[in-house]
């Protein structure tokens, strides 16, 4: 059975989370704070704030901003439920967009779906493949644009527009006109879940980038705050002699990332370019050789001359099928012991949205992406033999469909 995208856990690892153990540190602690460090200085920007998930990340900024009932997030329909949910949470309004054939929230729908009740724009880098982040920023600064906000926090009144909030969940150690993922625009949000290329089991993480007017390492100390239940010290202030009196300042959450998911971060930080990131290219490029040979594969773009995914997924789409055959595809893969995905389906599909009113039938260049979109294995010990395997298998699928498909029918 070849899987679809299982976790890195080697020596190496190991190694070091039974070290943390042994520290007696396995809560937020050295480790937490280490990794935090460094990855601001692989992104490039001035903190970053380690969680215990994505998802706790973008609640997190939105309810820093201000973002309540009566106010709209702009997000595309093409992405995973928790870049909406979030905003539920909020009590705030998901305003959905339809995506490009890059997967990527469309600026152009972005600019229409604007309004007073505008707070926060969400872009998601799909698969790993930066948004238009040059779009977009001037978007927001645009003087016409800028005139319809209309802010309801001090925050918002020192940003004085629209904040561009980027689910970047997918795209850690994108490339984007020479800068890295996380430092694209206001703040960003990168998943560690099991499946994303760099894991640390569950977790997450903010990047701030915050302009001129904020001083983002004050915001670091408010969000650690935030995070953890409004408490205004952590376990490891705490430790220090004579220092176990905290206070309670706010009713923040629960939020934080243990030093036990940062002892797996820090080992896989330090290997992410030297290792994880070029044997995830090598996979995709392999694909693009071996697939670009059939007429019915559409190769997901990944690499061009001012942008470089982080090849998170290959999101191959067949031309010319519907959702039906799309899934019948899939189930021929799997008979043959291949673990494929789909990424994803478009939250207005979803029950609760659609009992919310949203319908599909509003993003059609979101739904065609999707009714022919199929994932195929990425993960660092893929062998070579296994993704030839793959290919092999998809291609046998998709054929058989293809030629059932135009048969004549009696």
């Amino acid at each position: 059975m070849i899987p679809f995208s299982p976790p890195r856990i080697d020596q190496a690892i190991v190694d070091e989370v039974v070290a943390a153990l042994r520290s007696g540190w396995i809560t937020t602690g050295p480790r937490t704070k280490r990794f935090e460090q460094e990855l601001a200085a692989y992104c490039k920007v001035p903190a970053v704030l380690c969680l215990n998930s994505a998802t706790a990340g973008l609640e997190l900024m939105l309810r820093w901003f201000g973002v309540g009932p009566g106010d709209e997030v702009i997000l595309p329909a093409y992405t995973y439920s928790a870049t909406a949910n979030v905003v539920v949470h909020c009590g705030a309004t998901p305003v959905f967009t339809d995506v490009r054939d890059d997967f990527n929230m469309d600026p152009e729908a972005v600019a229409v779906a604007i309004n007073e009740r505008t707070k926060v724009i969400m872009p998601v880098d799909f698969g790993g493949w930066p948004c238009d982040y040059r779009a977009l920023n001037e978007l927001v600064r645009q003087p016409d644009v800028r005139a319809k906000f209309r802010p309801n926090s001090n925050v918002q009144a020192t940003l004085g527009r629209i904040l561009v909030l980027s689910d970047s969940a997918h795209s850690l150690g994108a490339w984007y006109h020479g800068q890295r993922a996380g430092s694209l625009t206001d703040c960003s949000v990168f998943s560690f879940h099991a499946v994303k290329n760099l894991t640390t089991a569950e977790g997450g993480a903010v990047a701030l980038n915050l302009p001129v007017g904020f001083d983002n390492a004050a915001i670091y100390q408010e969000l650690c705050v935030k995070s953890l239940h409004g408490q205004n010290k952590d376990a490891l202030a705490k430790m220090q002699k004579g220092n176990w009196r905290y206070d309670i300042v706010e009713a923040g959450y629960k939020m934080n990332m243990t030093d036990l998911l940062a002892a797996i971060g820090l080992v896989e930080l330090a290997r992410y370019d030297r290792e994880t990131l070029p044997k995830r290219k090598a996979i995709c490029e392999a694909y693009r050789r071996e697939l670009g040979v059939y007429s019915w594969a559409e190769l997901p773009l990944q690499a061009d001359p001012d942008c470089e995914s982080s090849y998170h997924l290959f999101p191959l789409r067949i031309r010319g099928i519907d959702e039906a055959t799309r899934d019948r595809i899939i189930q021929r893969i799997a008979q043959e012991d291949v673990s494929v995905n789909v990424h994803f389906i478009p939250v207005p599909m979803m029950s609760f949205y659609r009992g919310m009113g949203y319908d599909i039938r509003n993003y059609p260049n979101t739904f065609r992406n999707y009714e022919r979109e199929i994932s195929l294995p990425v993960f660092y010990d893929l062998t070579d033999e296994q993704r030839s395997t793959v290919v092999e298998v998809v291609a046998r699928a998709v054929t058989a469909e293809l030629d059932l498909a135009v048969l004549p029918k009696t």
